[in-house]
């Protein structure tokens, strides 16, 4: 129980681990979707663009989303921009690393998706095979437009009869497959061209701007924490508070329902200490207020 409870708390506080694990198992997750779904092209001249299509870019939309819910950074950038200006100033430049920390992270498992279909090649097929120009096939001359049209939709379907001895249909199979895997290796050999640029151009910017927006970065997320735990721990001794005096003003009706009621000034050592002299609803609600729109200043000598 201790080494699950130091993991906890390893992750806990540090909110990037947990970020970047997060992002690698919807990765993984994207991946194991995609080999256990069960492709099945209509084969329809009207249906397969758009089955085609909304296969390989909607499920990576999806995935997208939820990897913006799950990114706990997402709603504190959200509050950060939006809070009222109080007594401490907006730095914008720690709402865009923010930002684009998030989105780096977010498009991850979209990208994967994206990649892994282009190199299958079976979305590819089923979304363009009646766009190919059928005049490079021998096996689909001297046909009507329509009948070509019809053909070349039934495609990605080998098991169709009309298919089945059609010499031509492996060729554009096997045409479009080729145009598909070299675009998901171009976008695999974009995207590691592209990091690898920019872990090596990166020391020759400021570096201390990226580093001053790491950390406040980092503080903001590790303050609304603190903010949060401090409010949890107030409530419940708030909430004891609130039930030890009522159950002291229904100390007749215990008396008489023979209940045992605490000595006076059990459990109460030390709780108005940290109440913080917060001892009613309107203190607590003018205190939140208080926090949202005037947030103290970051300098620890005026305190």
């Amino acid at each position: 129980m201790d080494r699950f409870r130091m993991i906890f708390q390893y992750f806990q506080s540090n909110s990037e681990s947990v970020m970047n694990g997060i992002c690698g198992l919807l990765a993984l997750a994207s991946v194991k979707i995609y080999t256990c779904f069960d492709f099945s092209c209509p084969c329809l001249p009207w249906y397969n663009m758009a089955y085609g299509l909304g296969i390989m870019f909607v499920p990576p939309i999806t995935l997208f989303i939820c990897g913006l819910i799950l990114n706990r950074q997402s709603l504190v950038m959200l509050e950060e921009w939006r809070r009222p200006q109080g007594h401490r100033k907006k730095d914008l430049a720690v709402i865009r690393y923010m930002c684009f920390s998030i989105m780096q992270r977010a498009m991850v498992a979209p990208i994967v998706w994206i990649v892994v279909t282009l190199l299958d090649g079976k979305c590819l097929i089923c979304a363009f095979s009646g766009s190919v120009d059928p005049e490079k096939f021998v096996g689909f001359a001297n046909i009507g437009l329509v009948q070509v049209q019809q053909l070349l939709a039934k495609v990605p379907c080998k098991d169709d009869e009309l298919m089945r001895n059609n010499t031509s249909r492996k060729a554009v199979s096997r045409y479009l497959r080729c145009w598909s895997q070299a675009l998901g290796w171009s976008i695999l050999l974009i995207l590691i061209v592209a990091v690898f640029l920019t872990r090596w151009l990166r020391p020759c910017f400021n570096q201390a701007t990226l580093l001053q927006a790491r950390h406040w970065s980092n503080y903001i997320d590790i303050e609304q924490k603190i903010f949060e735990e401090t409010c949890c721990e107030h409530s419940r001794l708030f909430a004891h508070k609130c039930i030890l005096h009522f159950f002291k003003s229904m100390r007749q009706e215990i008396k008489l329902h023979s209940f045992s009621f605490p000595r006076q000034g059990e459990g109460a050592e030390g709780g108005e200490d940290l109440l913080r002299g917060i001892t009613d609803q309107d203190q607590v609600n003018k205190l939140l207020k208080m926090w949202y729109y005037e947030k103290p200043p970051l300098d620890i000598s005026r305190v």
